[in-house]
């Protein structure tokens, strides 16, 4: 069979069963979970590839999902979880451990092969776990950062635990010791020059590579970001998503940030739908079929452990009783790492392959279960979860984005700066984000017609947004994404000129600006002070000419496509404003000597540079 043709099957799979499992609320892991099942030799076998080598492959859509996770911890809040991810993390390890490892030995295993078991059932699914909070909006609740504490955490640990099965061995238990202290000096110098070196480089390097304007060599550039740090951390024996979760703290307080979670958005739901499918696809239904009662008990055994010991770990973090009851249900099953350590101990001889095969099915069992238990837990509470106390005060959301920020967009920012209001601006230029962020600025990288970006920066929590961009059509693109996709956001807009207004005011634009008419105008009333008029009289004309043209702009509107109409309107205004200044002079009872003369204007022109106005 072609590769081309298996990618077909994979992607007709996932379009059929994801949107019917999203229809019954089931979510979208249990889609892709019974879409391999399907495919894969235990259904109707239309895939020829080894399933192992697919389900190593599907763990890039883990390590996507970890660089993104990474890039919205910025060091600061991680700095304020470390307590989340260390005290509950060791306790759930070493408590389900130890549990399982005794449940284990009572069954009849050895306690070499107990202690494995009980390492590897200890784990939680990172990719599972986080996709489901994640579209359940919950990944910044209580029980959500709760629960990717935990998961960080078991992601460090899997380090050791692999590096304790050749140790487990029997053999030179010395030599094994020495060999464990050598590699671990080793992990520490990598990672080590890892952080220090990308904390000075990634930035410079995506500067560069913005610079070149060519979107797609930016996303190359990104792409090579994950693939890169994920294979330099599992050259040395490290979690590849550890790897790449560390690389998206590193540039988590960069400008690119947001920029390159939407670039890898798509690449991230497709690999980690393929990777559920995998897992899938490895399922030993026929196993399930023959032994039930025995896969299905020891899948329930499981999570109740885990859940036992998760609720007593959320208790003494101080959880409410509802969020207990959540943090318990989403980290009970089993997770892929089973599978790794599992087959590590299985290839060292320290446990049979008849029980690995019932053991990752278990933990199958159990990662499918997770998704009708979770909805179970929340049906059954009907209460909205807390919120994570260290999300509240760590980065205050932004009710105002600008778009664009030049010369415009920065005196926007300097006004709200003055009443400490918050705001997020987002450029396209390189060379501008960089300039401004020298003067500490908050601006990020990135294009505001993208919505996926405008999510990520977290334009949902705002109130007003502000087009500060010079381009016409880049700015009507804008306010047509923006009025679409946000409807409840204010937009106020910059104008290049009538015809630009016209055109924000028909997507319900509430306030517009022409770029050059309140300084022109302005400019006005100076020249005639320089040509003797008196003061407050000059201020008054231009007040009086300010407002009848914005009268004259949204009179206009009704006819802004009839040319011929639109030139009679300009006649029609001309002679307006002079009656009016004709009438505002006749009113005043003592003229100063030095009032200009009014001087009767030429016909009104339809010209370009009239417009522009």
């Amino acid at each position: 069979m072609s590769l081309f043709l298996e990618i077909a099957i994979f992607l007709a799979a996932a379009v059929i069963a994801v949107p019917i499992f999203r229809w019954l609320r089931l979510g979208s892991v249990l889609g892709y979970l019974t879409a391999g099942v399907a495919i894969g030799p235990w259904g109707l076998g239309l895939i020829d590839a080894d399933t192992q080598t697919v389900l190593h492959f599907g763990e890039i859509g883990v390590v996507f999902l970890l660089f993104v996770i990474g890039l919205e911890l910025r060091p600061s809040r991680l700095k304020a979880m470390r307590r989340t991810i260390f005290a509950p993390g060791a306790a759930q390890v070493l408590g389900s451990a130890t549990l399982i490892t005794l449940a284990a030995a009572l069954l009849g295993l050895g306690w070499r092969a107990a202690l494995i078991v009980g390492l590897a059932l200890s784990l939680s699914s990172t990719a599972f776990v986080l996709q489901l909070l994640t579209e359940r909006g919950e990944l910044q609740t209580a029980h959500g950062r709760g629960a990717f504490g935990v998961l960080l955490f078991q992601d460090i640990a899997v380090i050791p635990m692999i590096a304790l099965v050749p140790l487990l061995t029997p053999g030179d238990v010395d030599a094994s010791a020495s060999a464990i202290a050598l590699e671990t000096g080793r992990v520490i110098a990598v990672i080590t020059a890892f952080v220090i070196g990308g904390h000075f480089l990634l930035r410079p390097i995506f500067r560069l590579v913005a610079k070149t304007d060519q979107h797609e060599v930016f996303i190359a550039a990104a792409l090579l970001l994950v693939l890169g740090s994920a294979l330099l951390m599992d050259s040395i024996g490290i979690s590849m998503g550890l790897g790449a979760f560390m690389a998206g703290v590193l540039v988590a307080d960069s400008e690119y940030r947001h920029q390159l979670e939407a670039d890898l958005e798509p690449f991230k739901g497709l690999l980690l739908g393929l990777f559920f499918m995998a897992v899938g696809m490895v399922t030993d239904v026929g196993l399930l079929l023959t032994k039930p009662l025995v896969v299905l008990g020891l899948a329930a055994a499981l999570m109740a452990i885990k859940a036992a010991i998760l609720a007593i770990v959320a208790s003494l973090e101080g959880f409410r009783g509802r969020d207990i009851a959540r943090f318990s249900a989403v980290l009970a099953q089993g997770g892929e790492f089973a599978f790794v350590l599992l087959g590590a101990a299985a290839g060292q001889a320290l446990l049979d392959r008849s029980l690995v095969d019932l053991l990752t099915l278990v933990v199958t069992v159990s990662m499918a279960a997770t998704v009708p238990l979770v909805a179970l837990v929340h049906q059954l509470l009907d209460h909205p979860p807390s919120r994570a106390n260290y999300d509240t005060h760590n980065e205050r959301s932004s009710p105002v984005f600008i778009a664009g920020f030049g010369r415009f967009g920065q005196v926007i920012a300097r006004i709200l700066g003055s009443r400490r209001i918050p705001f997020t601006a987002l450029e396209i230029s390189p060379g501008l984000v960089d300039f401004v962020r020298q003067y500490g600025n908050k601006i990020f990288y990135g294009d505001a017609r993208r919505v996926d970006l405008l999510r990520n920066a977290g334009i949902q929590q705002a109130e007003v947004f502000v087009i500060a961009v010079d381009d016409v059509e880049t700015s009507m693109t804008i306010a047509e994404t923006v009025r679409h996709h946000f409807p409840h956001l204010t937009i106020c807009a910059r104008a290049r000129n009538r015809q630009h207004a016209h055109r924000l005011m028909s997507l319900g634009c509430q306030a517009i600006i022409r770029e050059t008419f309140l300084s022109s105008s302005w400019l006005g009333g100076e020249v005639l002070k320089a040509l003797g008029g008196n003061a407050n009289e000059a201020d008054e004309a231009v007040a009086i000419f300010r407002r009848h043209d914005q009268e004259t702009l949204v009179k206009q509107y009704a006819f802004r496509n009839d040319r011929d109409a639109l030139i009679q309107s300009n006649h029609e205004a001309a002679r307006e404003l002079r009656e009016l200044f004709a009438s505002d002079r006749a009113d005043d009872q003592a003229p100063d000597d030095g009032a200009f003369e009014e001087v009767e204007p030429p016909p009104t022109q339809w010209r370009e540079e009239d417009t522009r106005r």
